[in-house]
């Protein structure tokens, strides 16, 4: 994670087209993508993003703490392994972590989102706000 030295290893090999056989980015706009992220340097930093942007979502989910977002960026990073050309378990967590979106609101309800969100407000539950925390009404001259 300091140094980005595997991230950039990972960038290279999904970069490389072989001269026989498919390679492991099948789309050229997101082979550039990553060639842009490579010649720019910015492995180490994108490093620490993928470290810390994981472990957030782990923590999240595990605490029922904001699922539906939580779940939203898990796949989001997922999608991003597989147009990397990484195969492995993707396409299952891919769909696990679709299956848990579209079931936010009953899959927040044995976690910390029941308190959390009641608090926050959800866009299908008006938060109402306390009278000193309103906006005036305008006046009508």
């Amino acid at each position: 994670m300091s140094t980005g030295v595997a991230l950039q290893k990972f960038w290279e090999r999904a970069t490389v087209v072989p001269e026989q056989g498919r390679p492991a980015v099948a789309y050229d706009w997101y082979r550039g993508f990553l060639q842009m992220l490579l010649e720019g340097g910015h492995a180490v930093w994108f490093a620490k993003l993928v470290a810390l942007g994981e472990t957030a979502i782990d923590i999240a989910l595990i605490l029922g703490a904001f699922t539906g977002i939580a779940a939203f960026f898990g796949v989001f990073m997922n999608w991003h392994f597989v147009m990397a050309g990484s195969a492995s378990t993707n396409a299952l967590l891919l769909a696990a972590g679709i299956a848990v979106m579209m079931a936010w609101k009953t899959a927040g309800w044995i976690g910390l989102d029941r308190w959390i969100l009641s608090r926050v407000g959800t866009p299908w539950q008006r938060v109402e706000l306390p009278p000193e925390a309103r906006a005036p009404a305008p006046a009508h001259t």
